[in-house]
């Protein structure tokens, strides 16, 4: 801690340096081309002053360069030039209003940097509680499953279809806390003030392929449907927070794919991004959900199904955060395909190794 509170005082320090050295030479140099004293320096030095303090921590660096202006305005660019004179008539009003300006700029500015941080915490704890909200769902649900059907297979003689169906079922719900986990170690690397994201050119459909195996692991998984660009579409993304958001959505389309038959994976070029849609041709998403389905703040009543239907606001929850991370938005919707629809966009190299065909339109 010591450590990192170094490095962002020597930060500030090499900041404050920076403006005021700026403000300096562009004062004088626009003091050369007027050849006269400079009428723009005081703006300029107010304009440093308020840079430096949304750059830098706390109030002491905007204040501290609002002392230093005041003084190089005097110094530099009031007459007498090159020297510190304030009986010179008008000039100790104007140092003492230059002074108050740069003091309230740096003291607003430093304010509002703190009305933002403490939005952005007050967002992390709300995205924190739906979690927590969520998982005394999700775990309870699979786990009493898990304990029912164990209990029968130790207590009770059972036909081996009995056996094999229990055995299915704890499988399924075993799958169910795994992917719950791997949810919770991804929110994990969202806490504190930057997100721990490993990025690196990655190809796009390298994942989306890797995605679509795992998704098919599970039990009862829809068939996925490619469409992809024939060009080789390389993002810079941390390939392993991405995959998992994929199996997340595959995972959302598929719990509201009632009357649905197949998932359909959109990736679509448009200038230096790539946006991609996961759809299913399904019943879709009620619009009483659409507004709070990425929050992971779907209650009971909400969704009209009974306790053995697990919330999947766990999961969008994570993704939504994984995709602002990267610069993305994720967004649900209605499908082209008459079901659910959930979108996001990542910046993208187009044809980064050379145009080589991709699979199009493919059951995975």
């Amino acid at each position: 801690m010591d450590k990192a509170r170094a490095k962002q005082h020597l930060r500030d320090f090499l900041l404050f340096i920076l403006s005021m050295a700026s403000a300096l030479v562009v004062s004088m140099i626009l003091a050369q081309i007027n050849n006269d004293n400079n009428p723009f320096a005081m703006a300029i030095f107010i304009l440093a002053v308020a840079v430096l303090a949304r750059l830098t921590d706390g109030y002491f660096w905007g204040i501290v360069a609002s002392i230093c202006g005041t003084f190089c305005v005097n110094y530099f660019f009031s007459y007498p030039f090159w020297s510190f004179d304030i009986t010179y008539p008008g000039y100790p009003l104007t140092i003492v209003v230059m002074l108050i300006v740069s003091i309230l700029i740096s003291a607003l500015t430093t304010q509002i940097k703190k009305q933002e941080q403490l939005r952005l915490e007050m967002d992390r704890e709300k995205m924190y509680s739906n979690l927590l909200r969520a998982i005394s769902h999700d775990i309870r649900t699979p786990l009493a499953s898990i304990l029912g059907a164990s209990s029968a297979l130790q207590e009770q003689q059972l036909s081996p279809n009995d056996q094999a169906s229990l055995i299915t079922s704890i499988h399924k719900d075993a799958q169910w806390l795994v992917r719950v986990t791997e949810n919770l170690l991804s929110i994990t690397r969202f806490s504190g003030n930057e997100v721990a994201l490993k990025k690196e050119d990655e190809v796009l459909e390298e994942i989306i392929g890797s995605a679509i195996l795992k998704f098919h692991r599970t039990v009862n998984s829809l068939p996925v449907n490619l469409d992809t660009p024939e060009a080789i579409l390389v993002v810079p993304v941390d390939g392993m927070l991405l995959e998992q958001v994929l199996i997340n959505l595959f995972d959302n389309v598929s719990a509201h794919a009632e009357g649905a038959t197949q998932i359909w994976l959109h990736v679509i070029p448009k200038d230096d991004r790539v946006i991609i849609s996961v759809e299913n041709n399904g019943k879709g998403i009620p619009d009483a959900q659409l507004p709070h389905i990425l929050e992971g703040t779907i209650h009971q009543s909400d969704r009209g199904h009974s306790d053995t239907r697990r919330n999947m606001g766990i999961g969008l929850s994570v993704c939504r955060s994984i995709i602002r991370a990267h610069g993305g938005e994720l967004t649900a919707g209605k499908s082209r395909h008459g079901g659910a629809a959930f979108s996001f966009y990542l910046p993208c190299k187009e044809n980064a190794y050379g145009n080589m065909p991709a699979q199009q339109n493919s059951d995975h």
